[in-house]
């Protein structure tokens, strides 16, 4: 990951729980727990951030200020850090002593301390053993948000006990789960659960923003990105990379049914369906121009123009459009595109967009027409008069025939 993003570009290790406690672990030590590293590679400023939370905030007494609530009077400093920190502090009104705490020492020095307390910022017990606190006022927050822990604590731990992150994911078995509701078996093993990458998502992700996940396994991605869009109308979308032989059964599959909707499951958008559309490509063979270039291994009729048509418009190709006899590749939303071509080197040397060729091309409709050849004998104006846009194919291709 250094490689690839560079060091500089680390952001953080957050530390999941990914499962409960076994009382089966060797030695009664469970290991519960992975890692998810996390980088980034330009362009990022800041994770979003938890909300914070300000039921605590109240005004009881009318303070001007405004809002506030108890804070802690003391700071992590030792007397040795911060000596001109380390007194005692007396409560002005009743005389009672608070002693120093050499580990930790009072926030402010005595004259700053002193103004606190003639201002009504500092509040002293009624009680013996507690502690003197300061009005926090909620005016003075930094921030609406706090930072994202880099604890990710699961869901559904019996053992939970006090909650100390402000990111919220599912355990393991979360994934498990959800692969039986949808498939009515669990055909894929340590599933991720799609919270864990929804609370990801959510802090990195803009609503219109764009996921890649390049190893989707059995599509948690895809999953997390359409539950997200569906519970705050956001337009986040996706791209999966799956190699293995399950990519159409299980990864797409997958996306079709929570799109459309899974009767056997609690989760009620999910039942519902979580919408969306979604397209499903198989790469073909690549087109490697060193061997082009020799004469071997030259790409079929449809491999090419599949590759020509997407290139150039960034639209799905579609088989059934092309015509290879009338060198027709399919319509985009701004072109008719043909391709001359075949996968001949003699051939290819005698091929070119000649006038003949040009005006045997259909001139029906409003579009121009975006043609690809090894090269062309017609010039500017004949090529604007038929509504012709020319572009060449790749010159190593076809460097034999000039």
């Amino acid at each position: 990951m250094d490689e690839v993003f560079g060091e500089g570009n680390f952001v953080g290790t957050f530390v999941w729980k990914r499962r409960a406690s076994s009382a089966l672990a060797e030695k009664l030590v469970s290991v519960d727990h992975e890692y998810v590293l996390a980088y980034h590679r330009g362009g990022m400023t800041n994770f979003a951030g938890v909300a914070k939370t300000f039921g605590a905030y109240s005004n009881p007494d009318n303070d001007p200020n405004g809002d506030w609530t108890f804070g802690d009077l003391t700071v992590g400093m030792t007397k040795e850090q911060r000596p001109n920190q380390f007194y005692d502090l007396v409560d002005p009104k009743t005389g009672q002593r608070f002693k120093a705490n050499p580990n930790r020492v009072w926030a402010f020095i005595p004259e700053t301390m002193a103004k606190e307390i003639a201002e009504g910022r500092v509040m002293f017990p009624d009680k013996r053993g507690a502690r003197p606190m300061v009005k926090r006022y909620r005016k003075n927050l930094k921030s609406d948000v706090n930072p994202v822990s880099t604890w990710i604590r699961g869901f559904g731990d019996p053992n939970d006990g006090e909650e100390i992150t402000p990111l919220y994911s599912g355990l393991t078995s979360e994934g498990g789960k959800l692969l039986q509701e949808i498939f009515g078996t669990v055909p894929f093993n340590y599933s991720k659960p799609p919270s864990l990458l929804a609370s990801l998502i959510e802090q990195v992700v803009p609503n219109s923003g764009l996921v890649l996940d390049s190893f989707a396994g059995s599509g948690t991605t895809a999953h997390a990105v359409l539950a997200l869009n569906k519970e705050d109308g956001g337009d986040r979308r996706f791209i999966l990379v799956e190699c293995e032989d399950y990519a159409d059964n299980i990864t797409a599959e997958r996306v079709r049914r929570v799109i459309k909707g899974v009767p056997n499951t609690k989760n009620e958008n999910l039942k519902q369906g979580l919408g969306g559309t979604f397209s499903y490509f198989e790469l073909g063979k690549a087109i490697e121009l060193e061997s082009i270039l020799s004469g071997d291994g030259l790409p079929t009729y449809e491999e090419l123009a599949r590759y020509i048509f997407y290139t150039a418009t960034g639209e799905e190709f579609d088989s059934k459009a092309m015509n290879e006899k009338k060198n027709f590749v399919g319509e985009s939303r701004n072109y008719k595109v043909y391709l001359f071509y075949e996968p001949d080197i003699e051939k290819l040397k005698n091929i070119a967009l000649t006038l003949e060729r040009a005006q045997s091309i259909e001139k029906q409709g409003e579009k121009r027409r975006l043609v690809f050849a090894p090269t062309k004998y017609l010039d500017q104006a004949h090529l604007d008069e038929l509504r012709i846009d020319f572009a060449q194919l790749p010159f190593e291709i076809y460097e034999l025939a000039r």
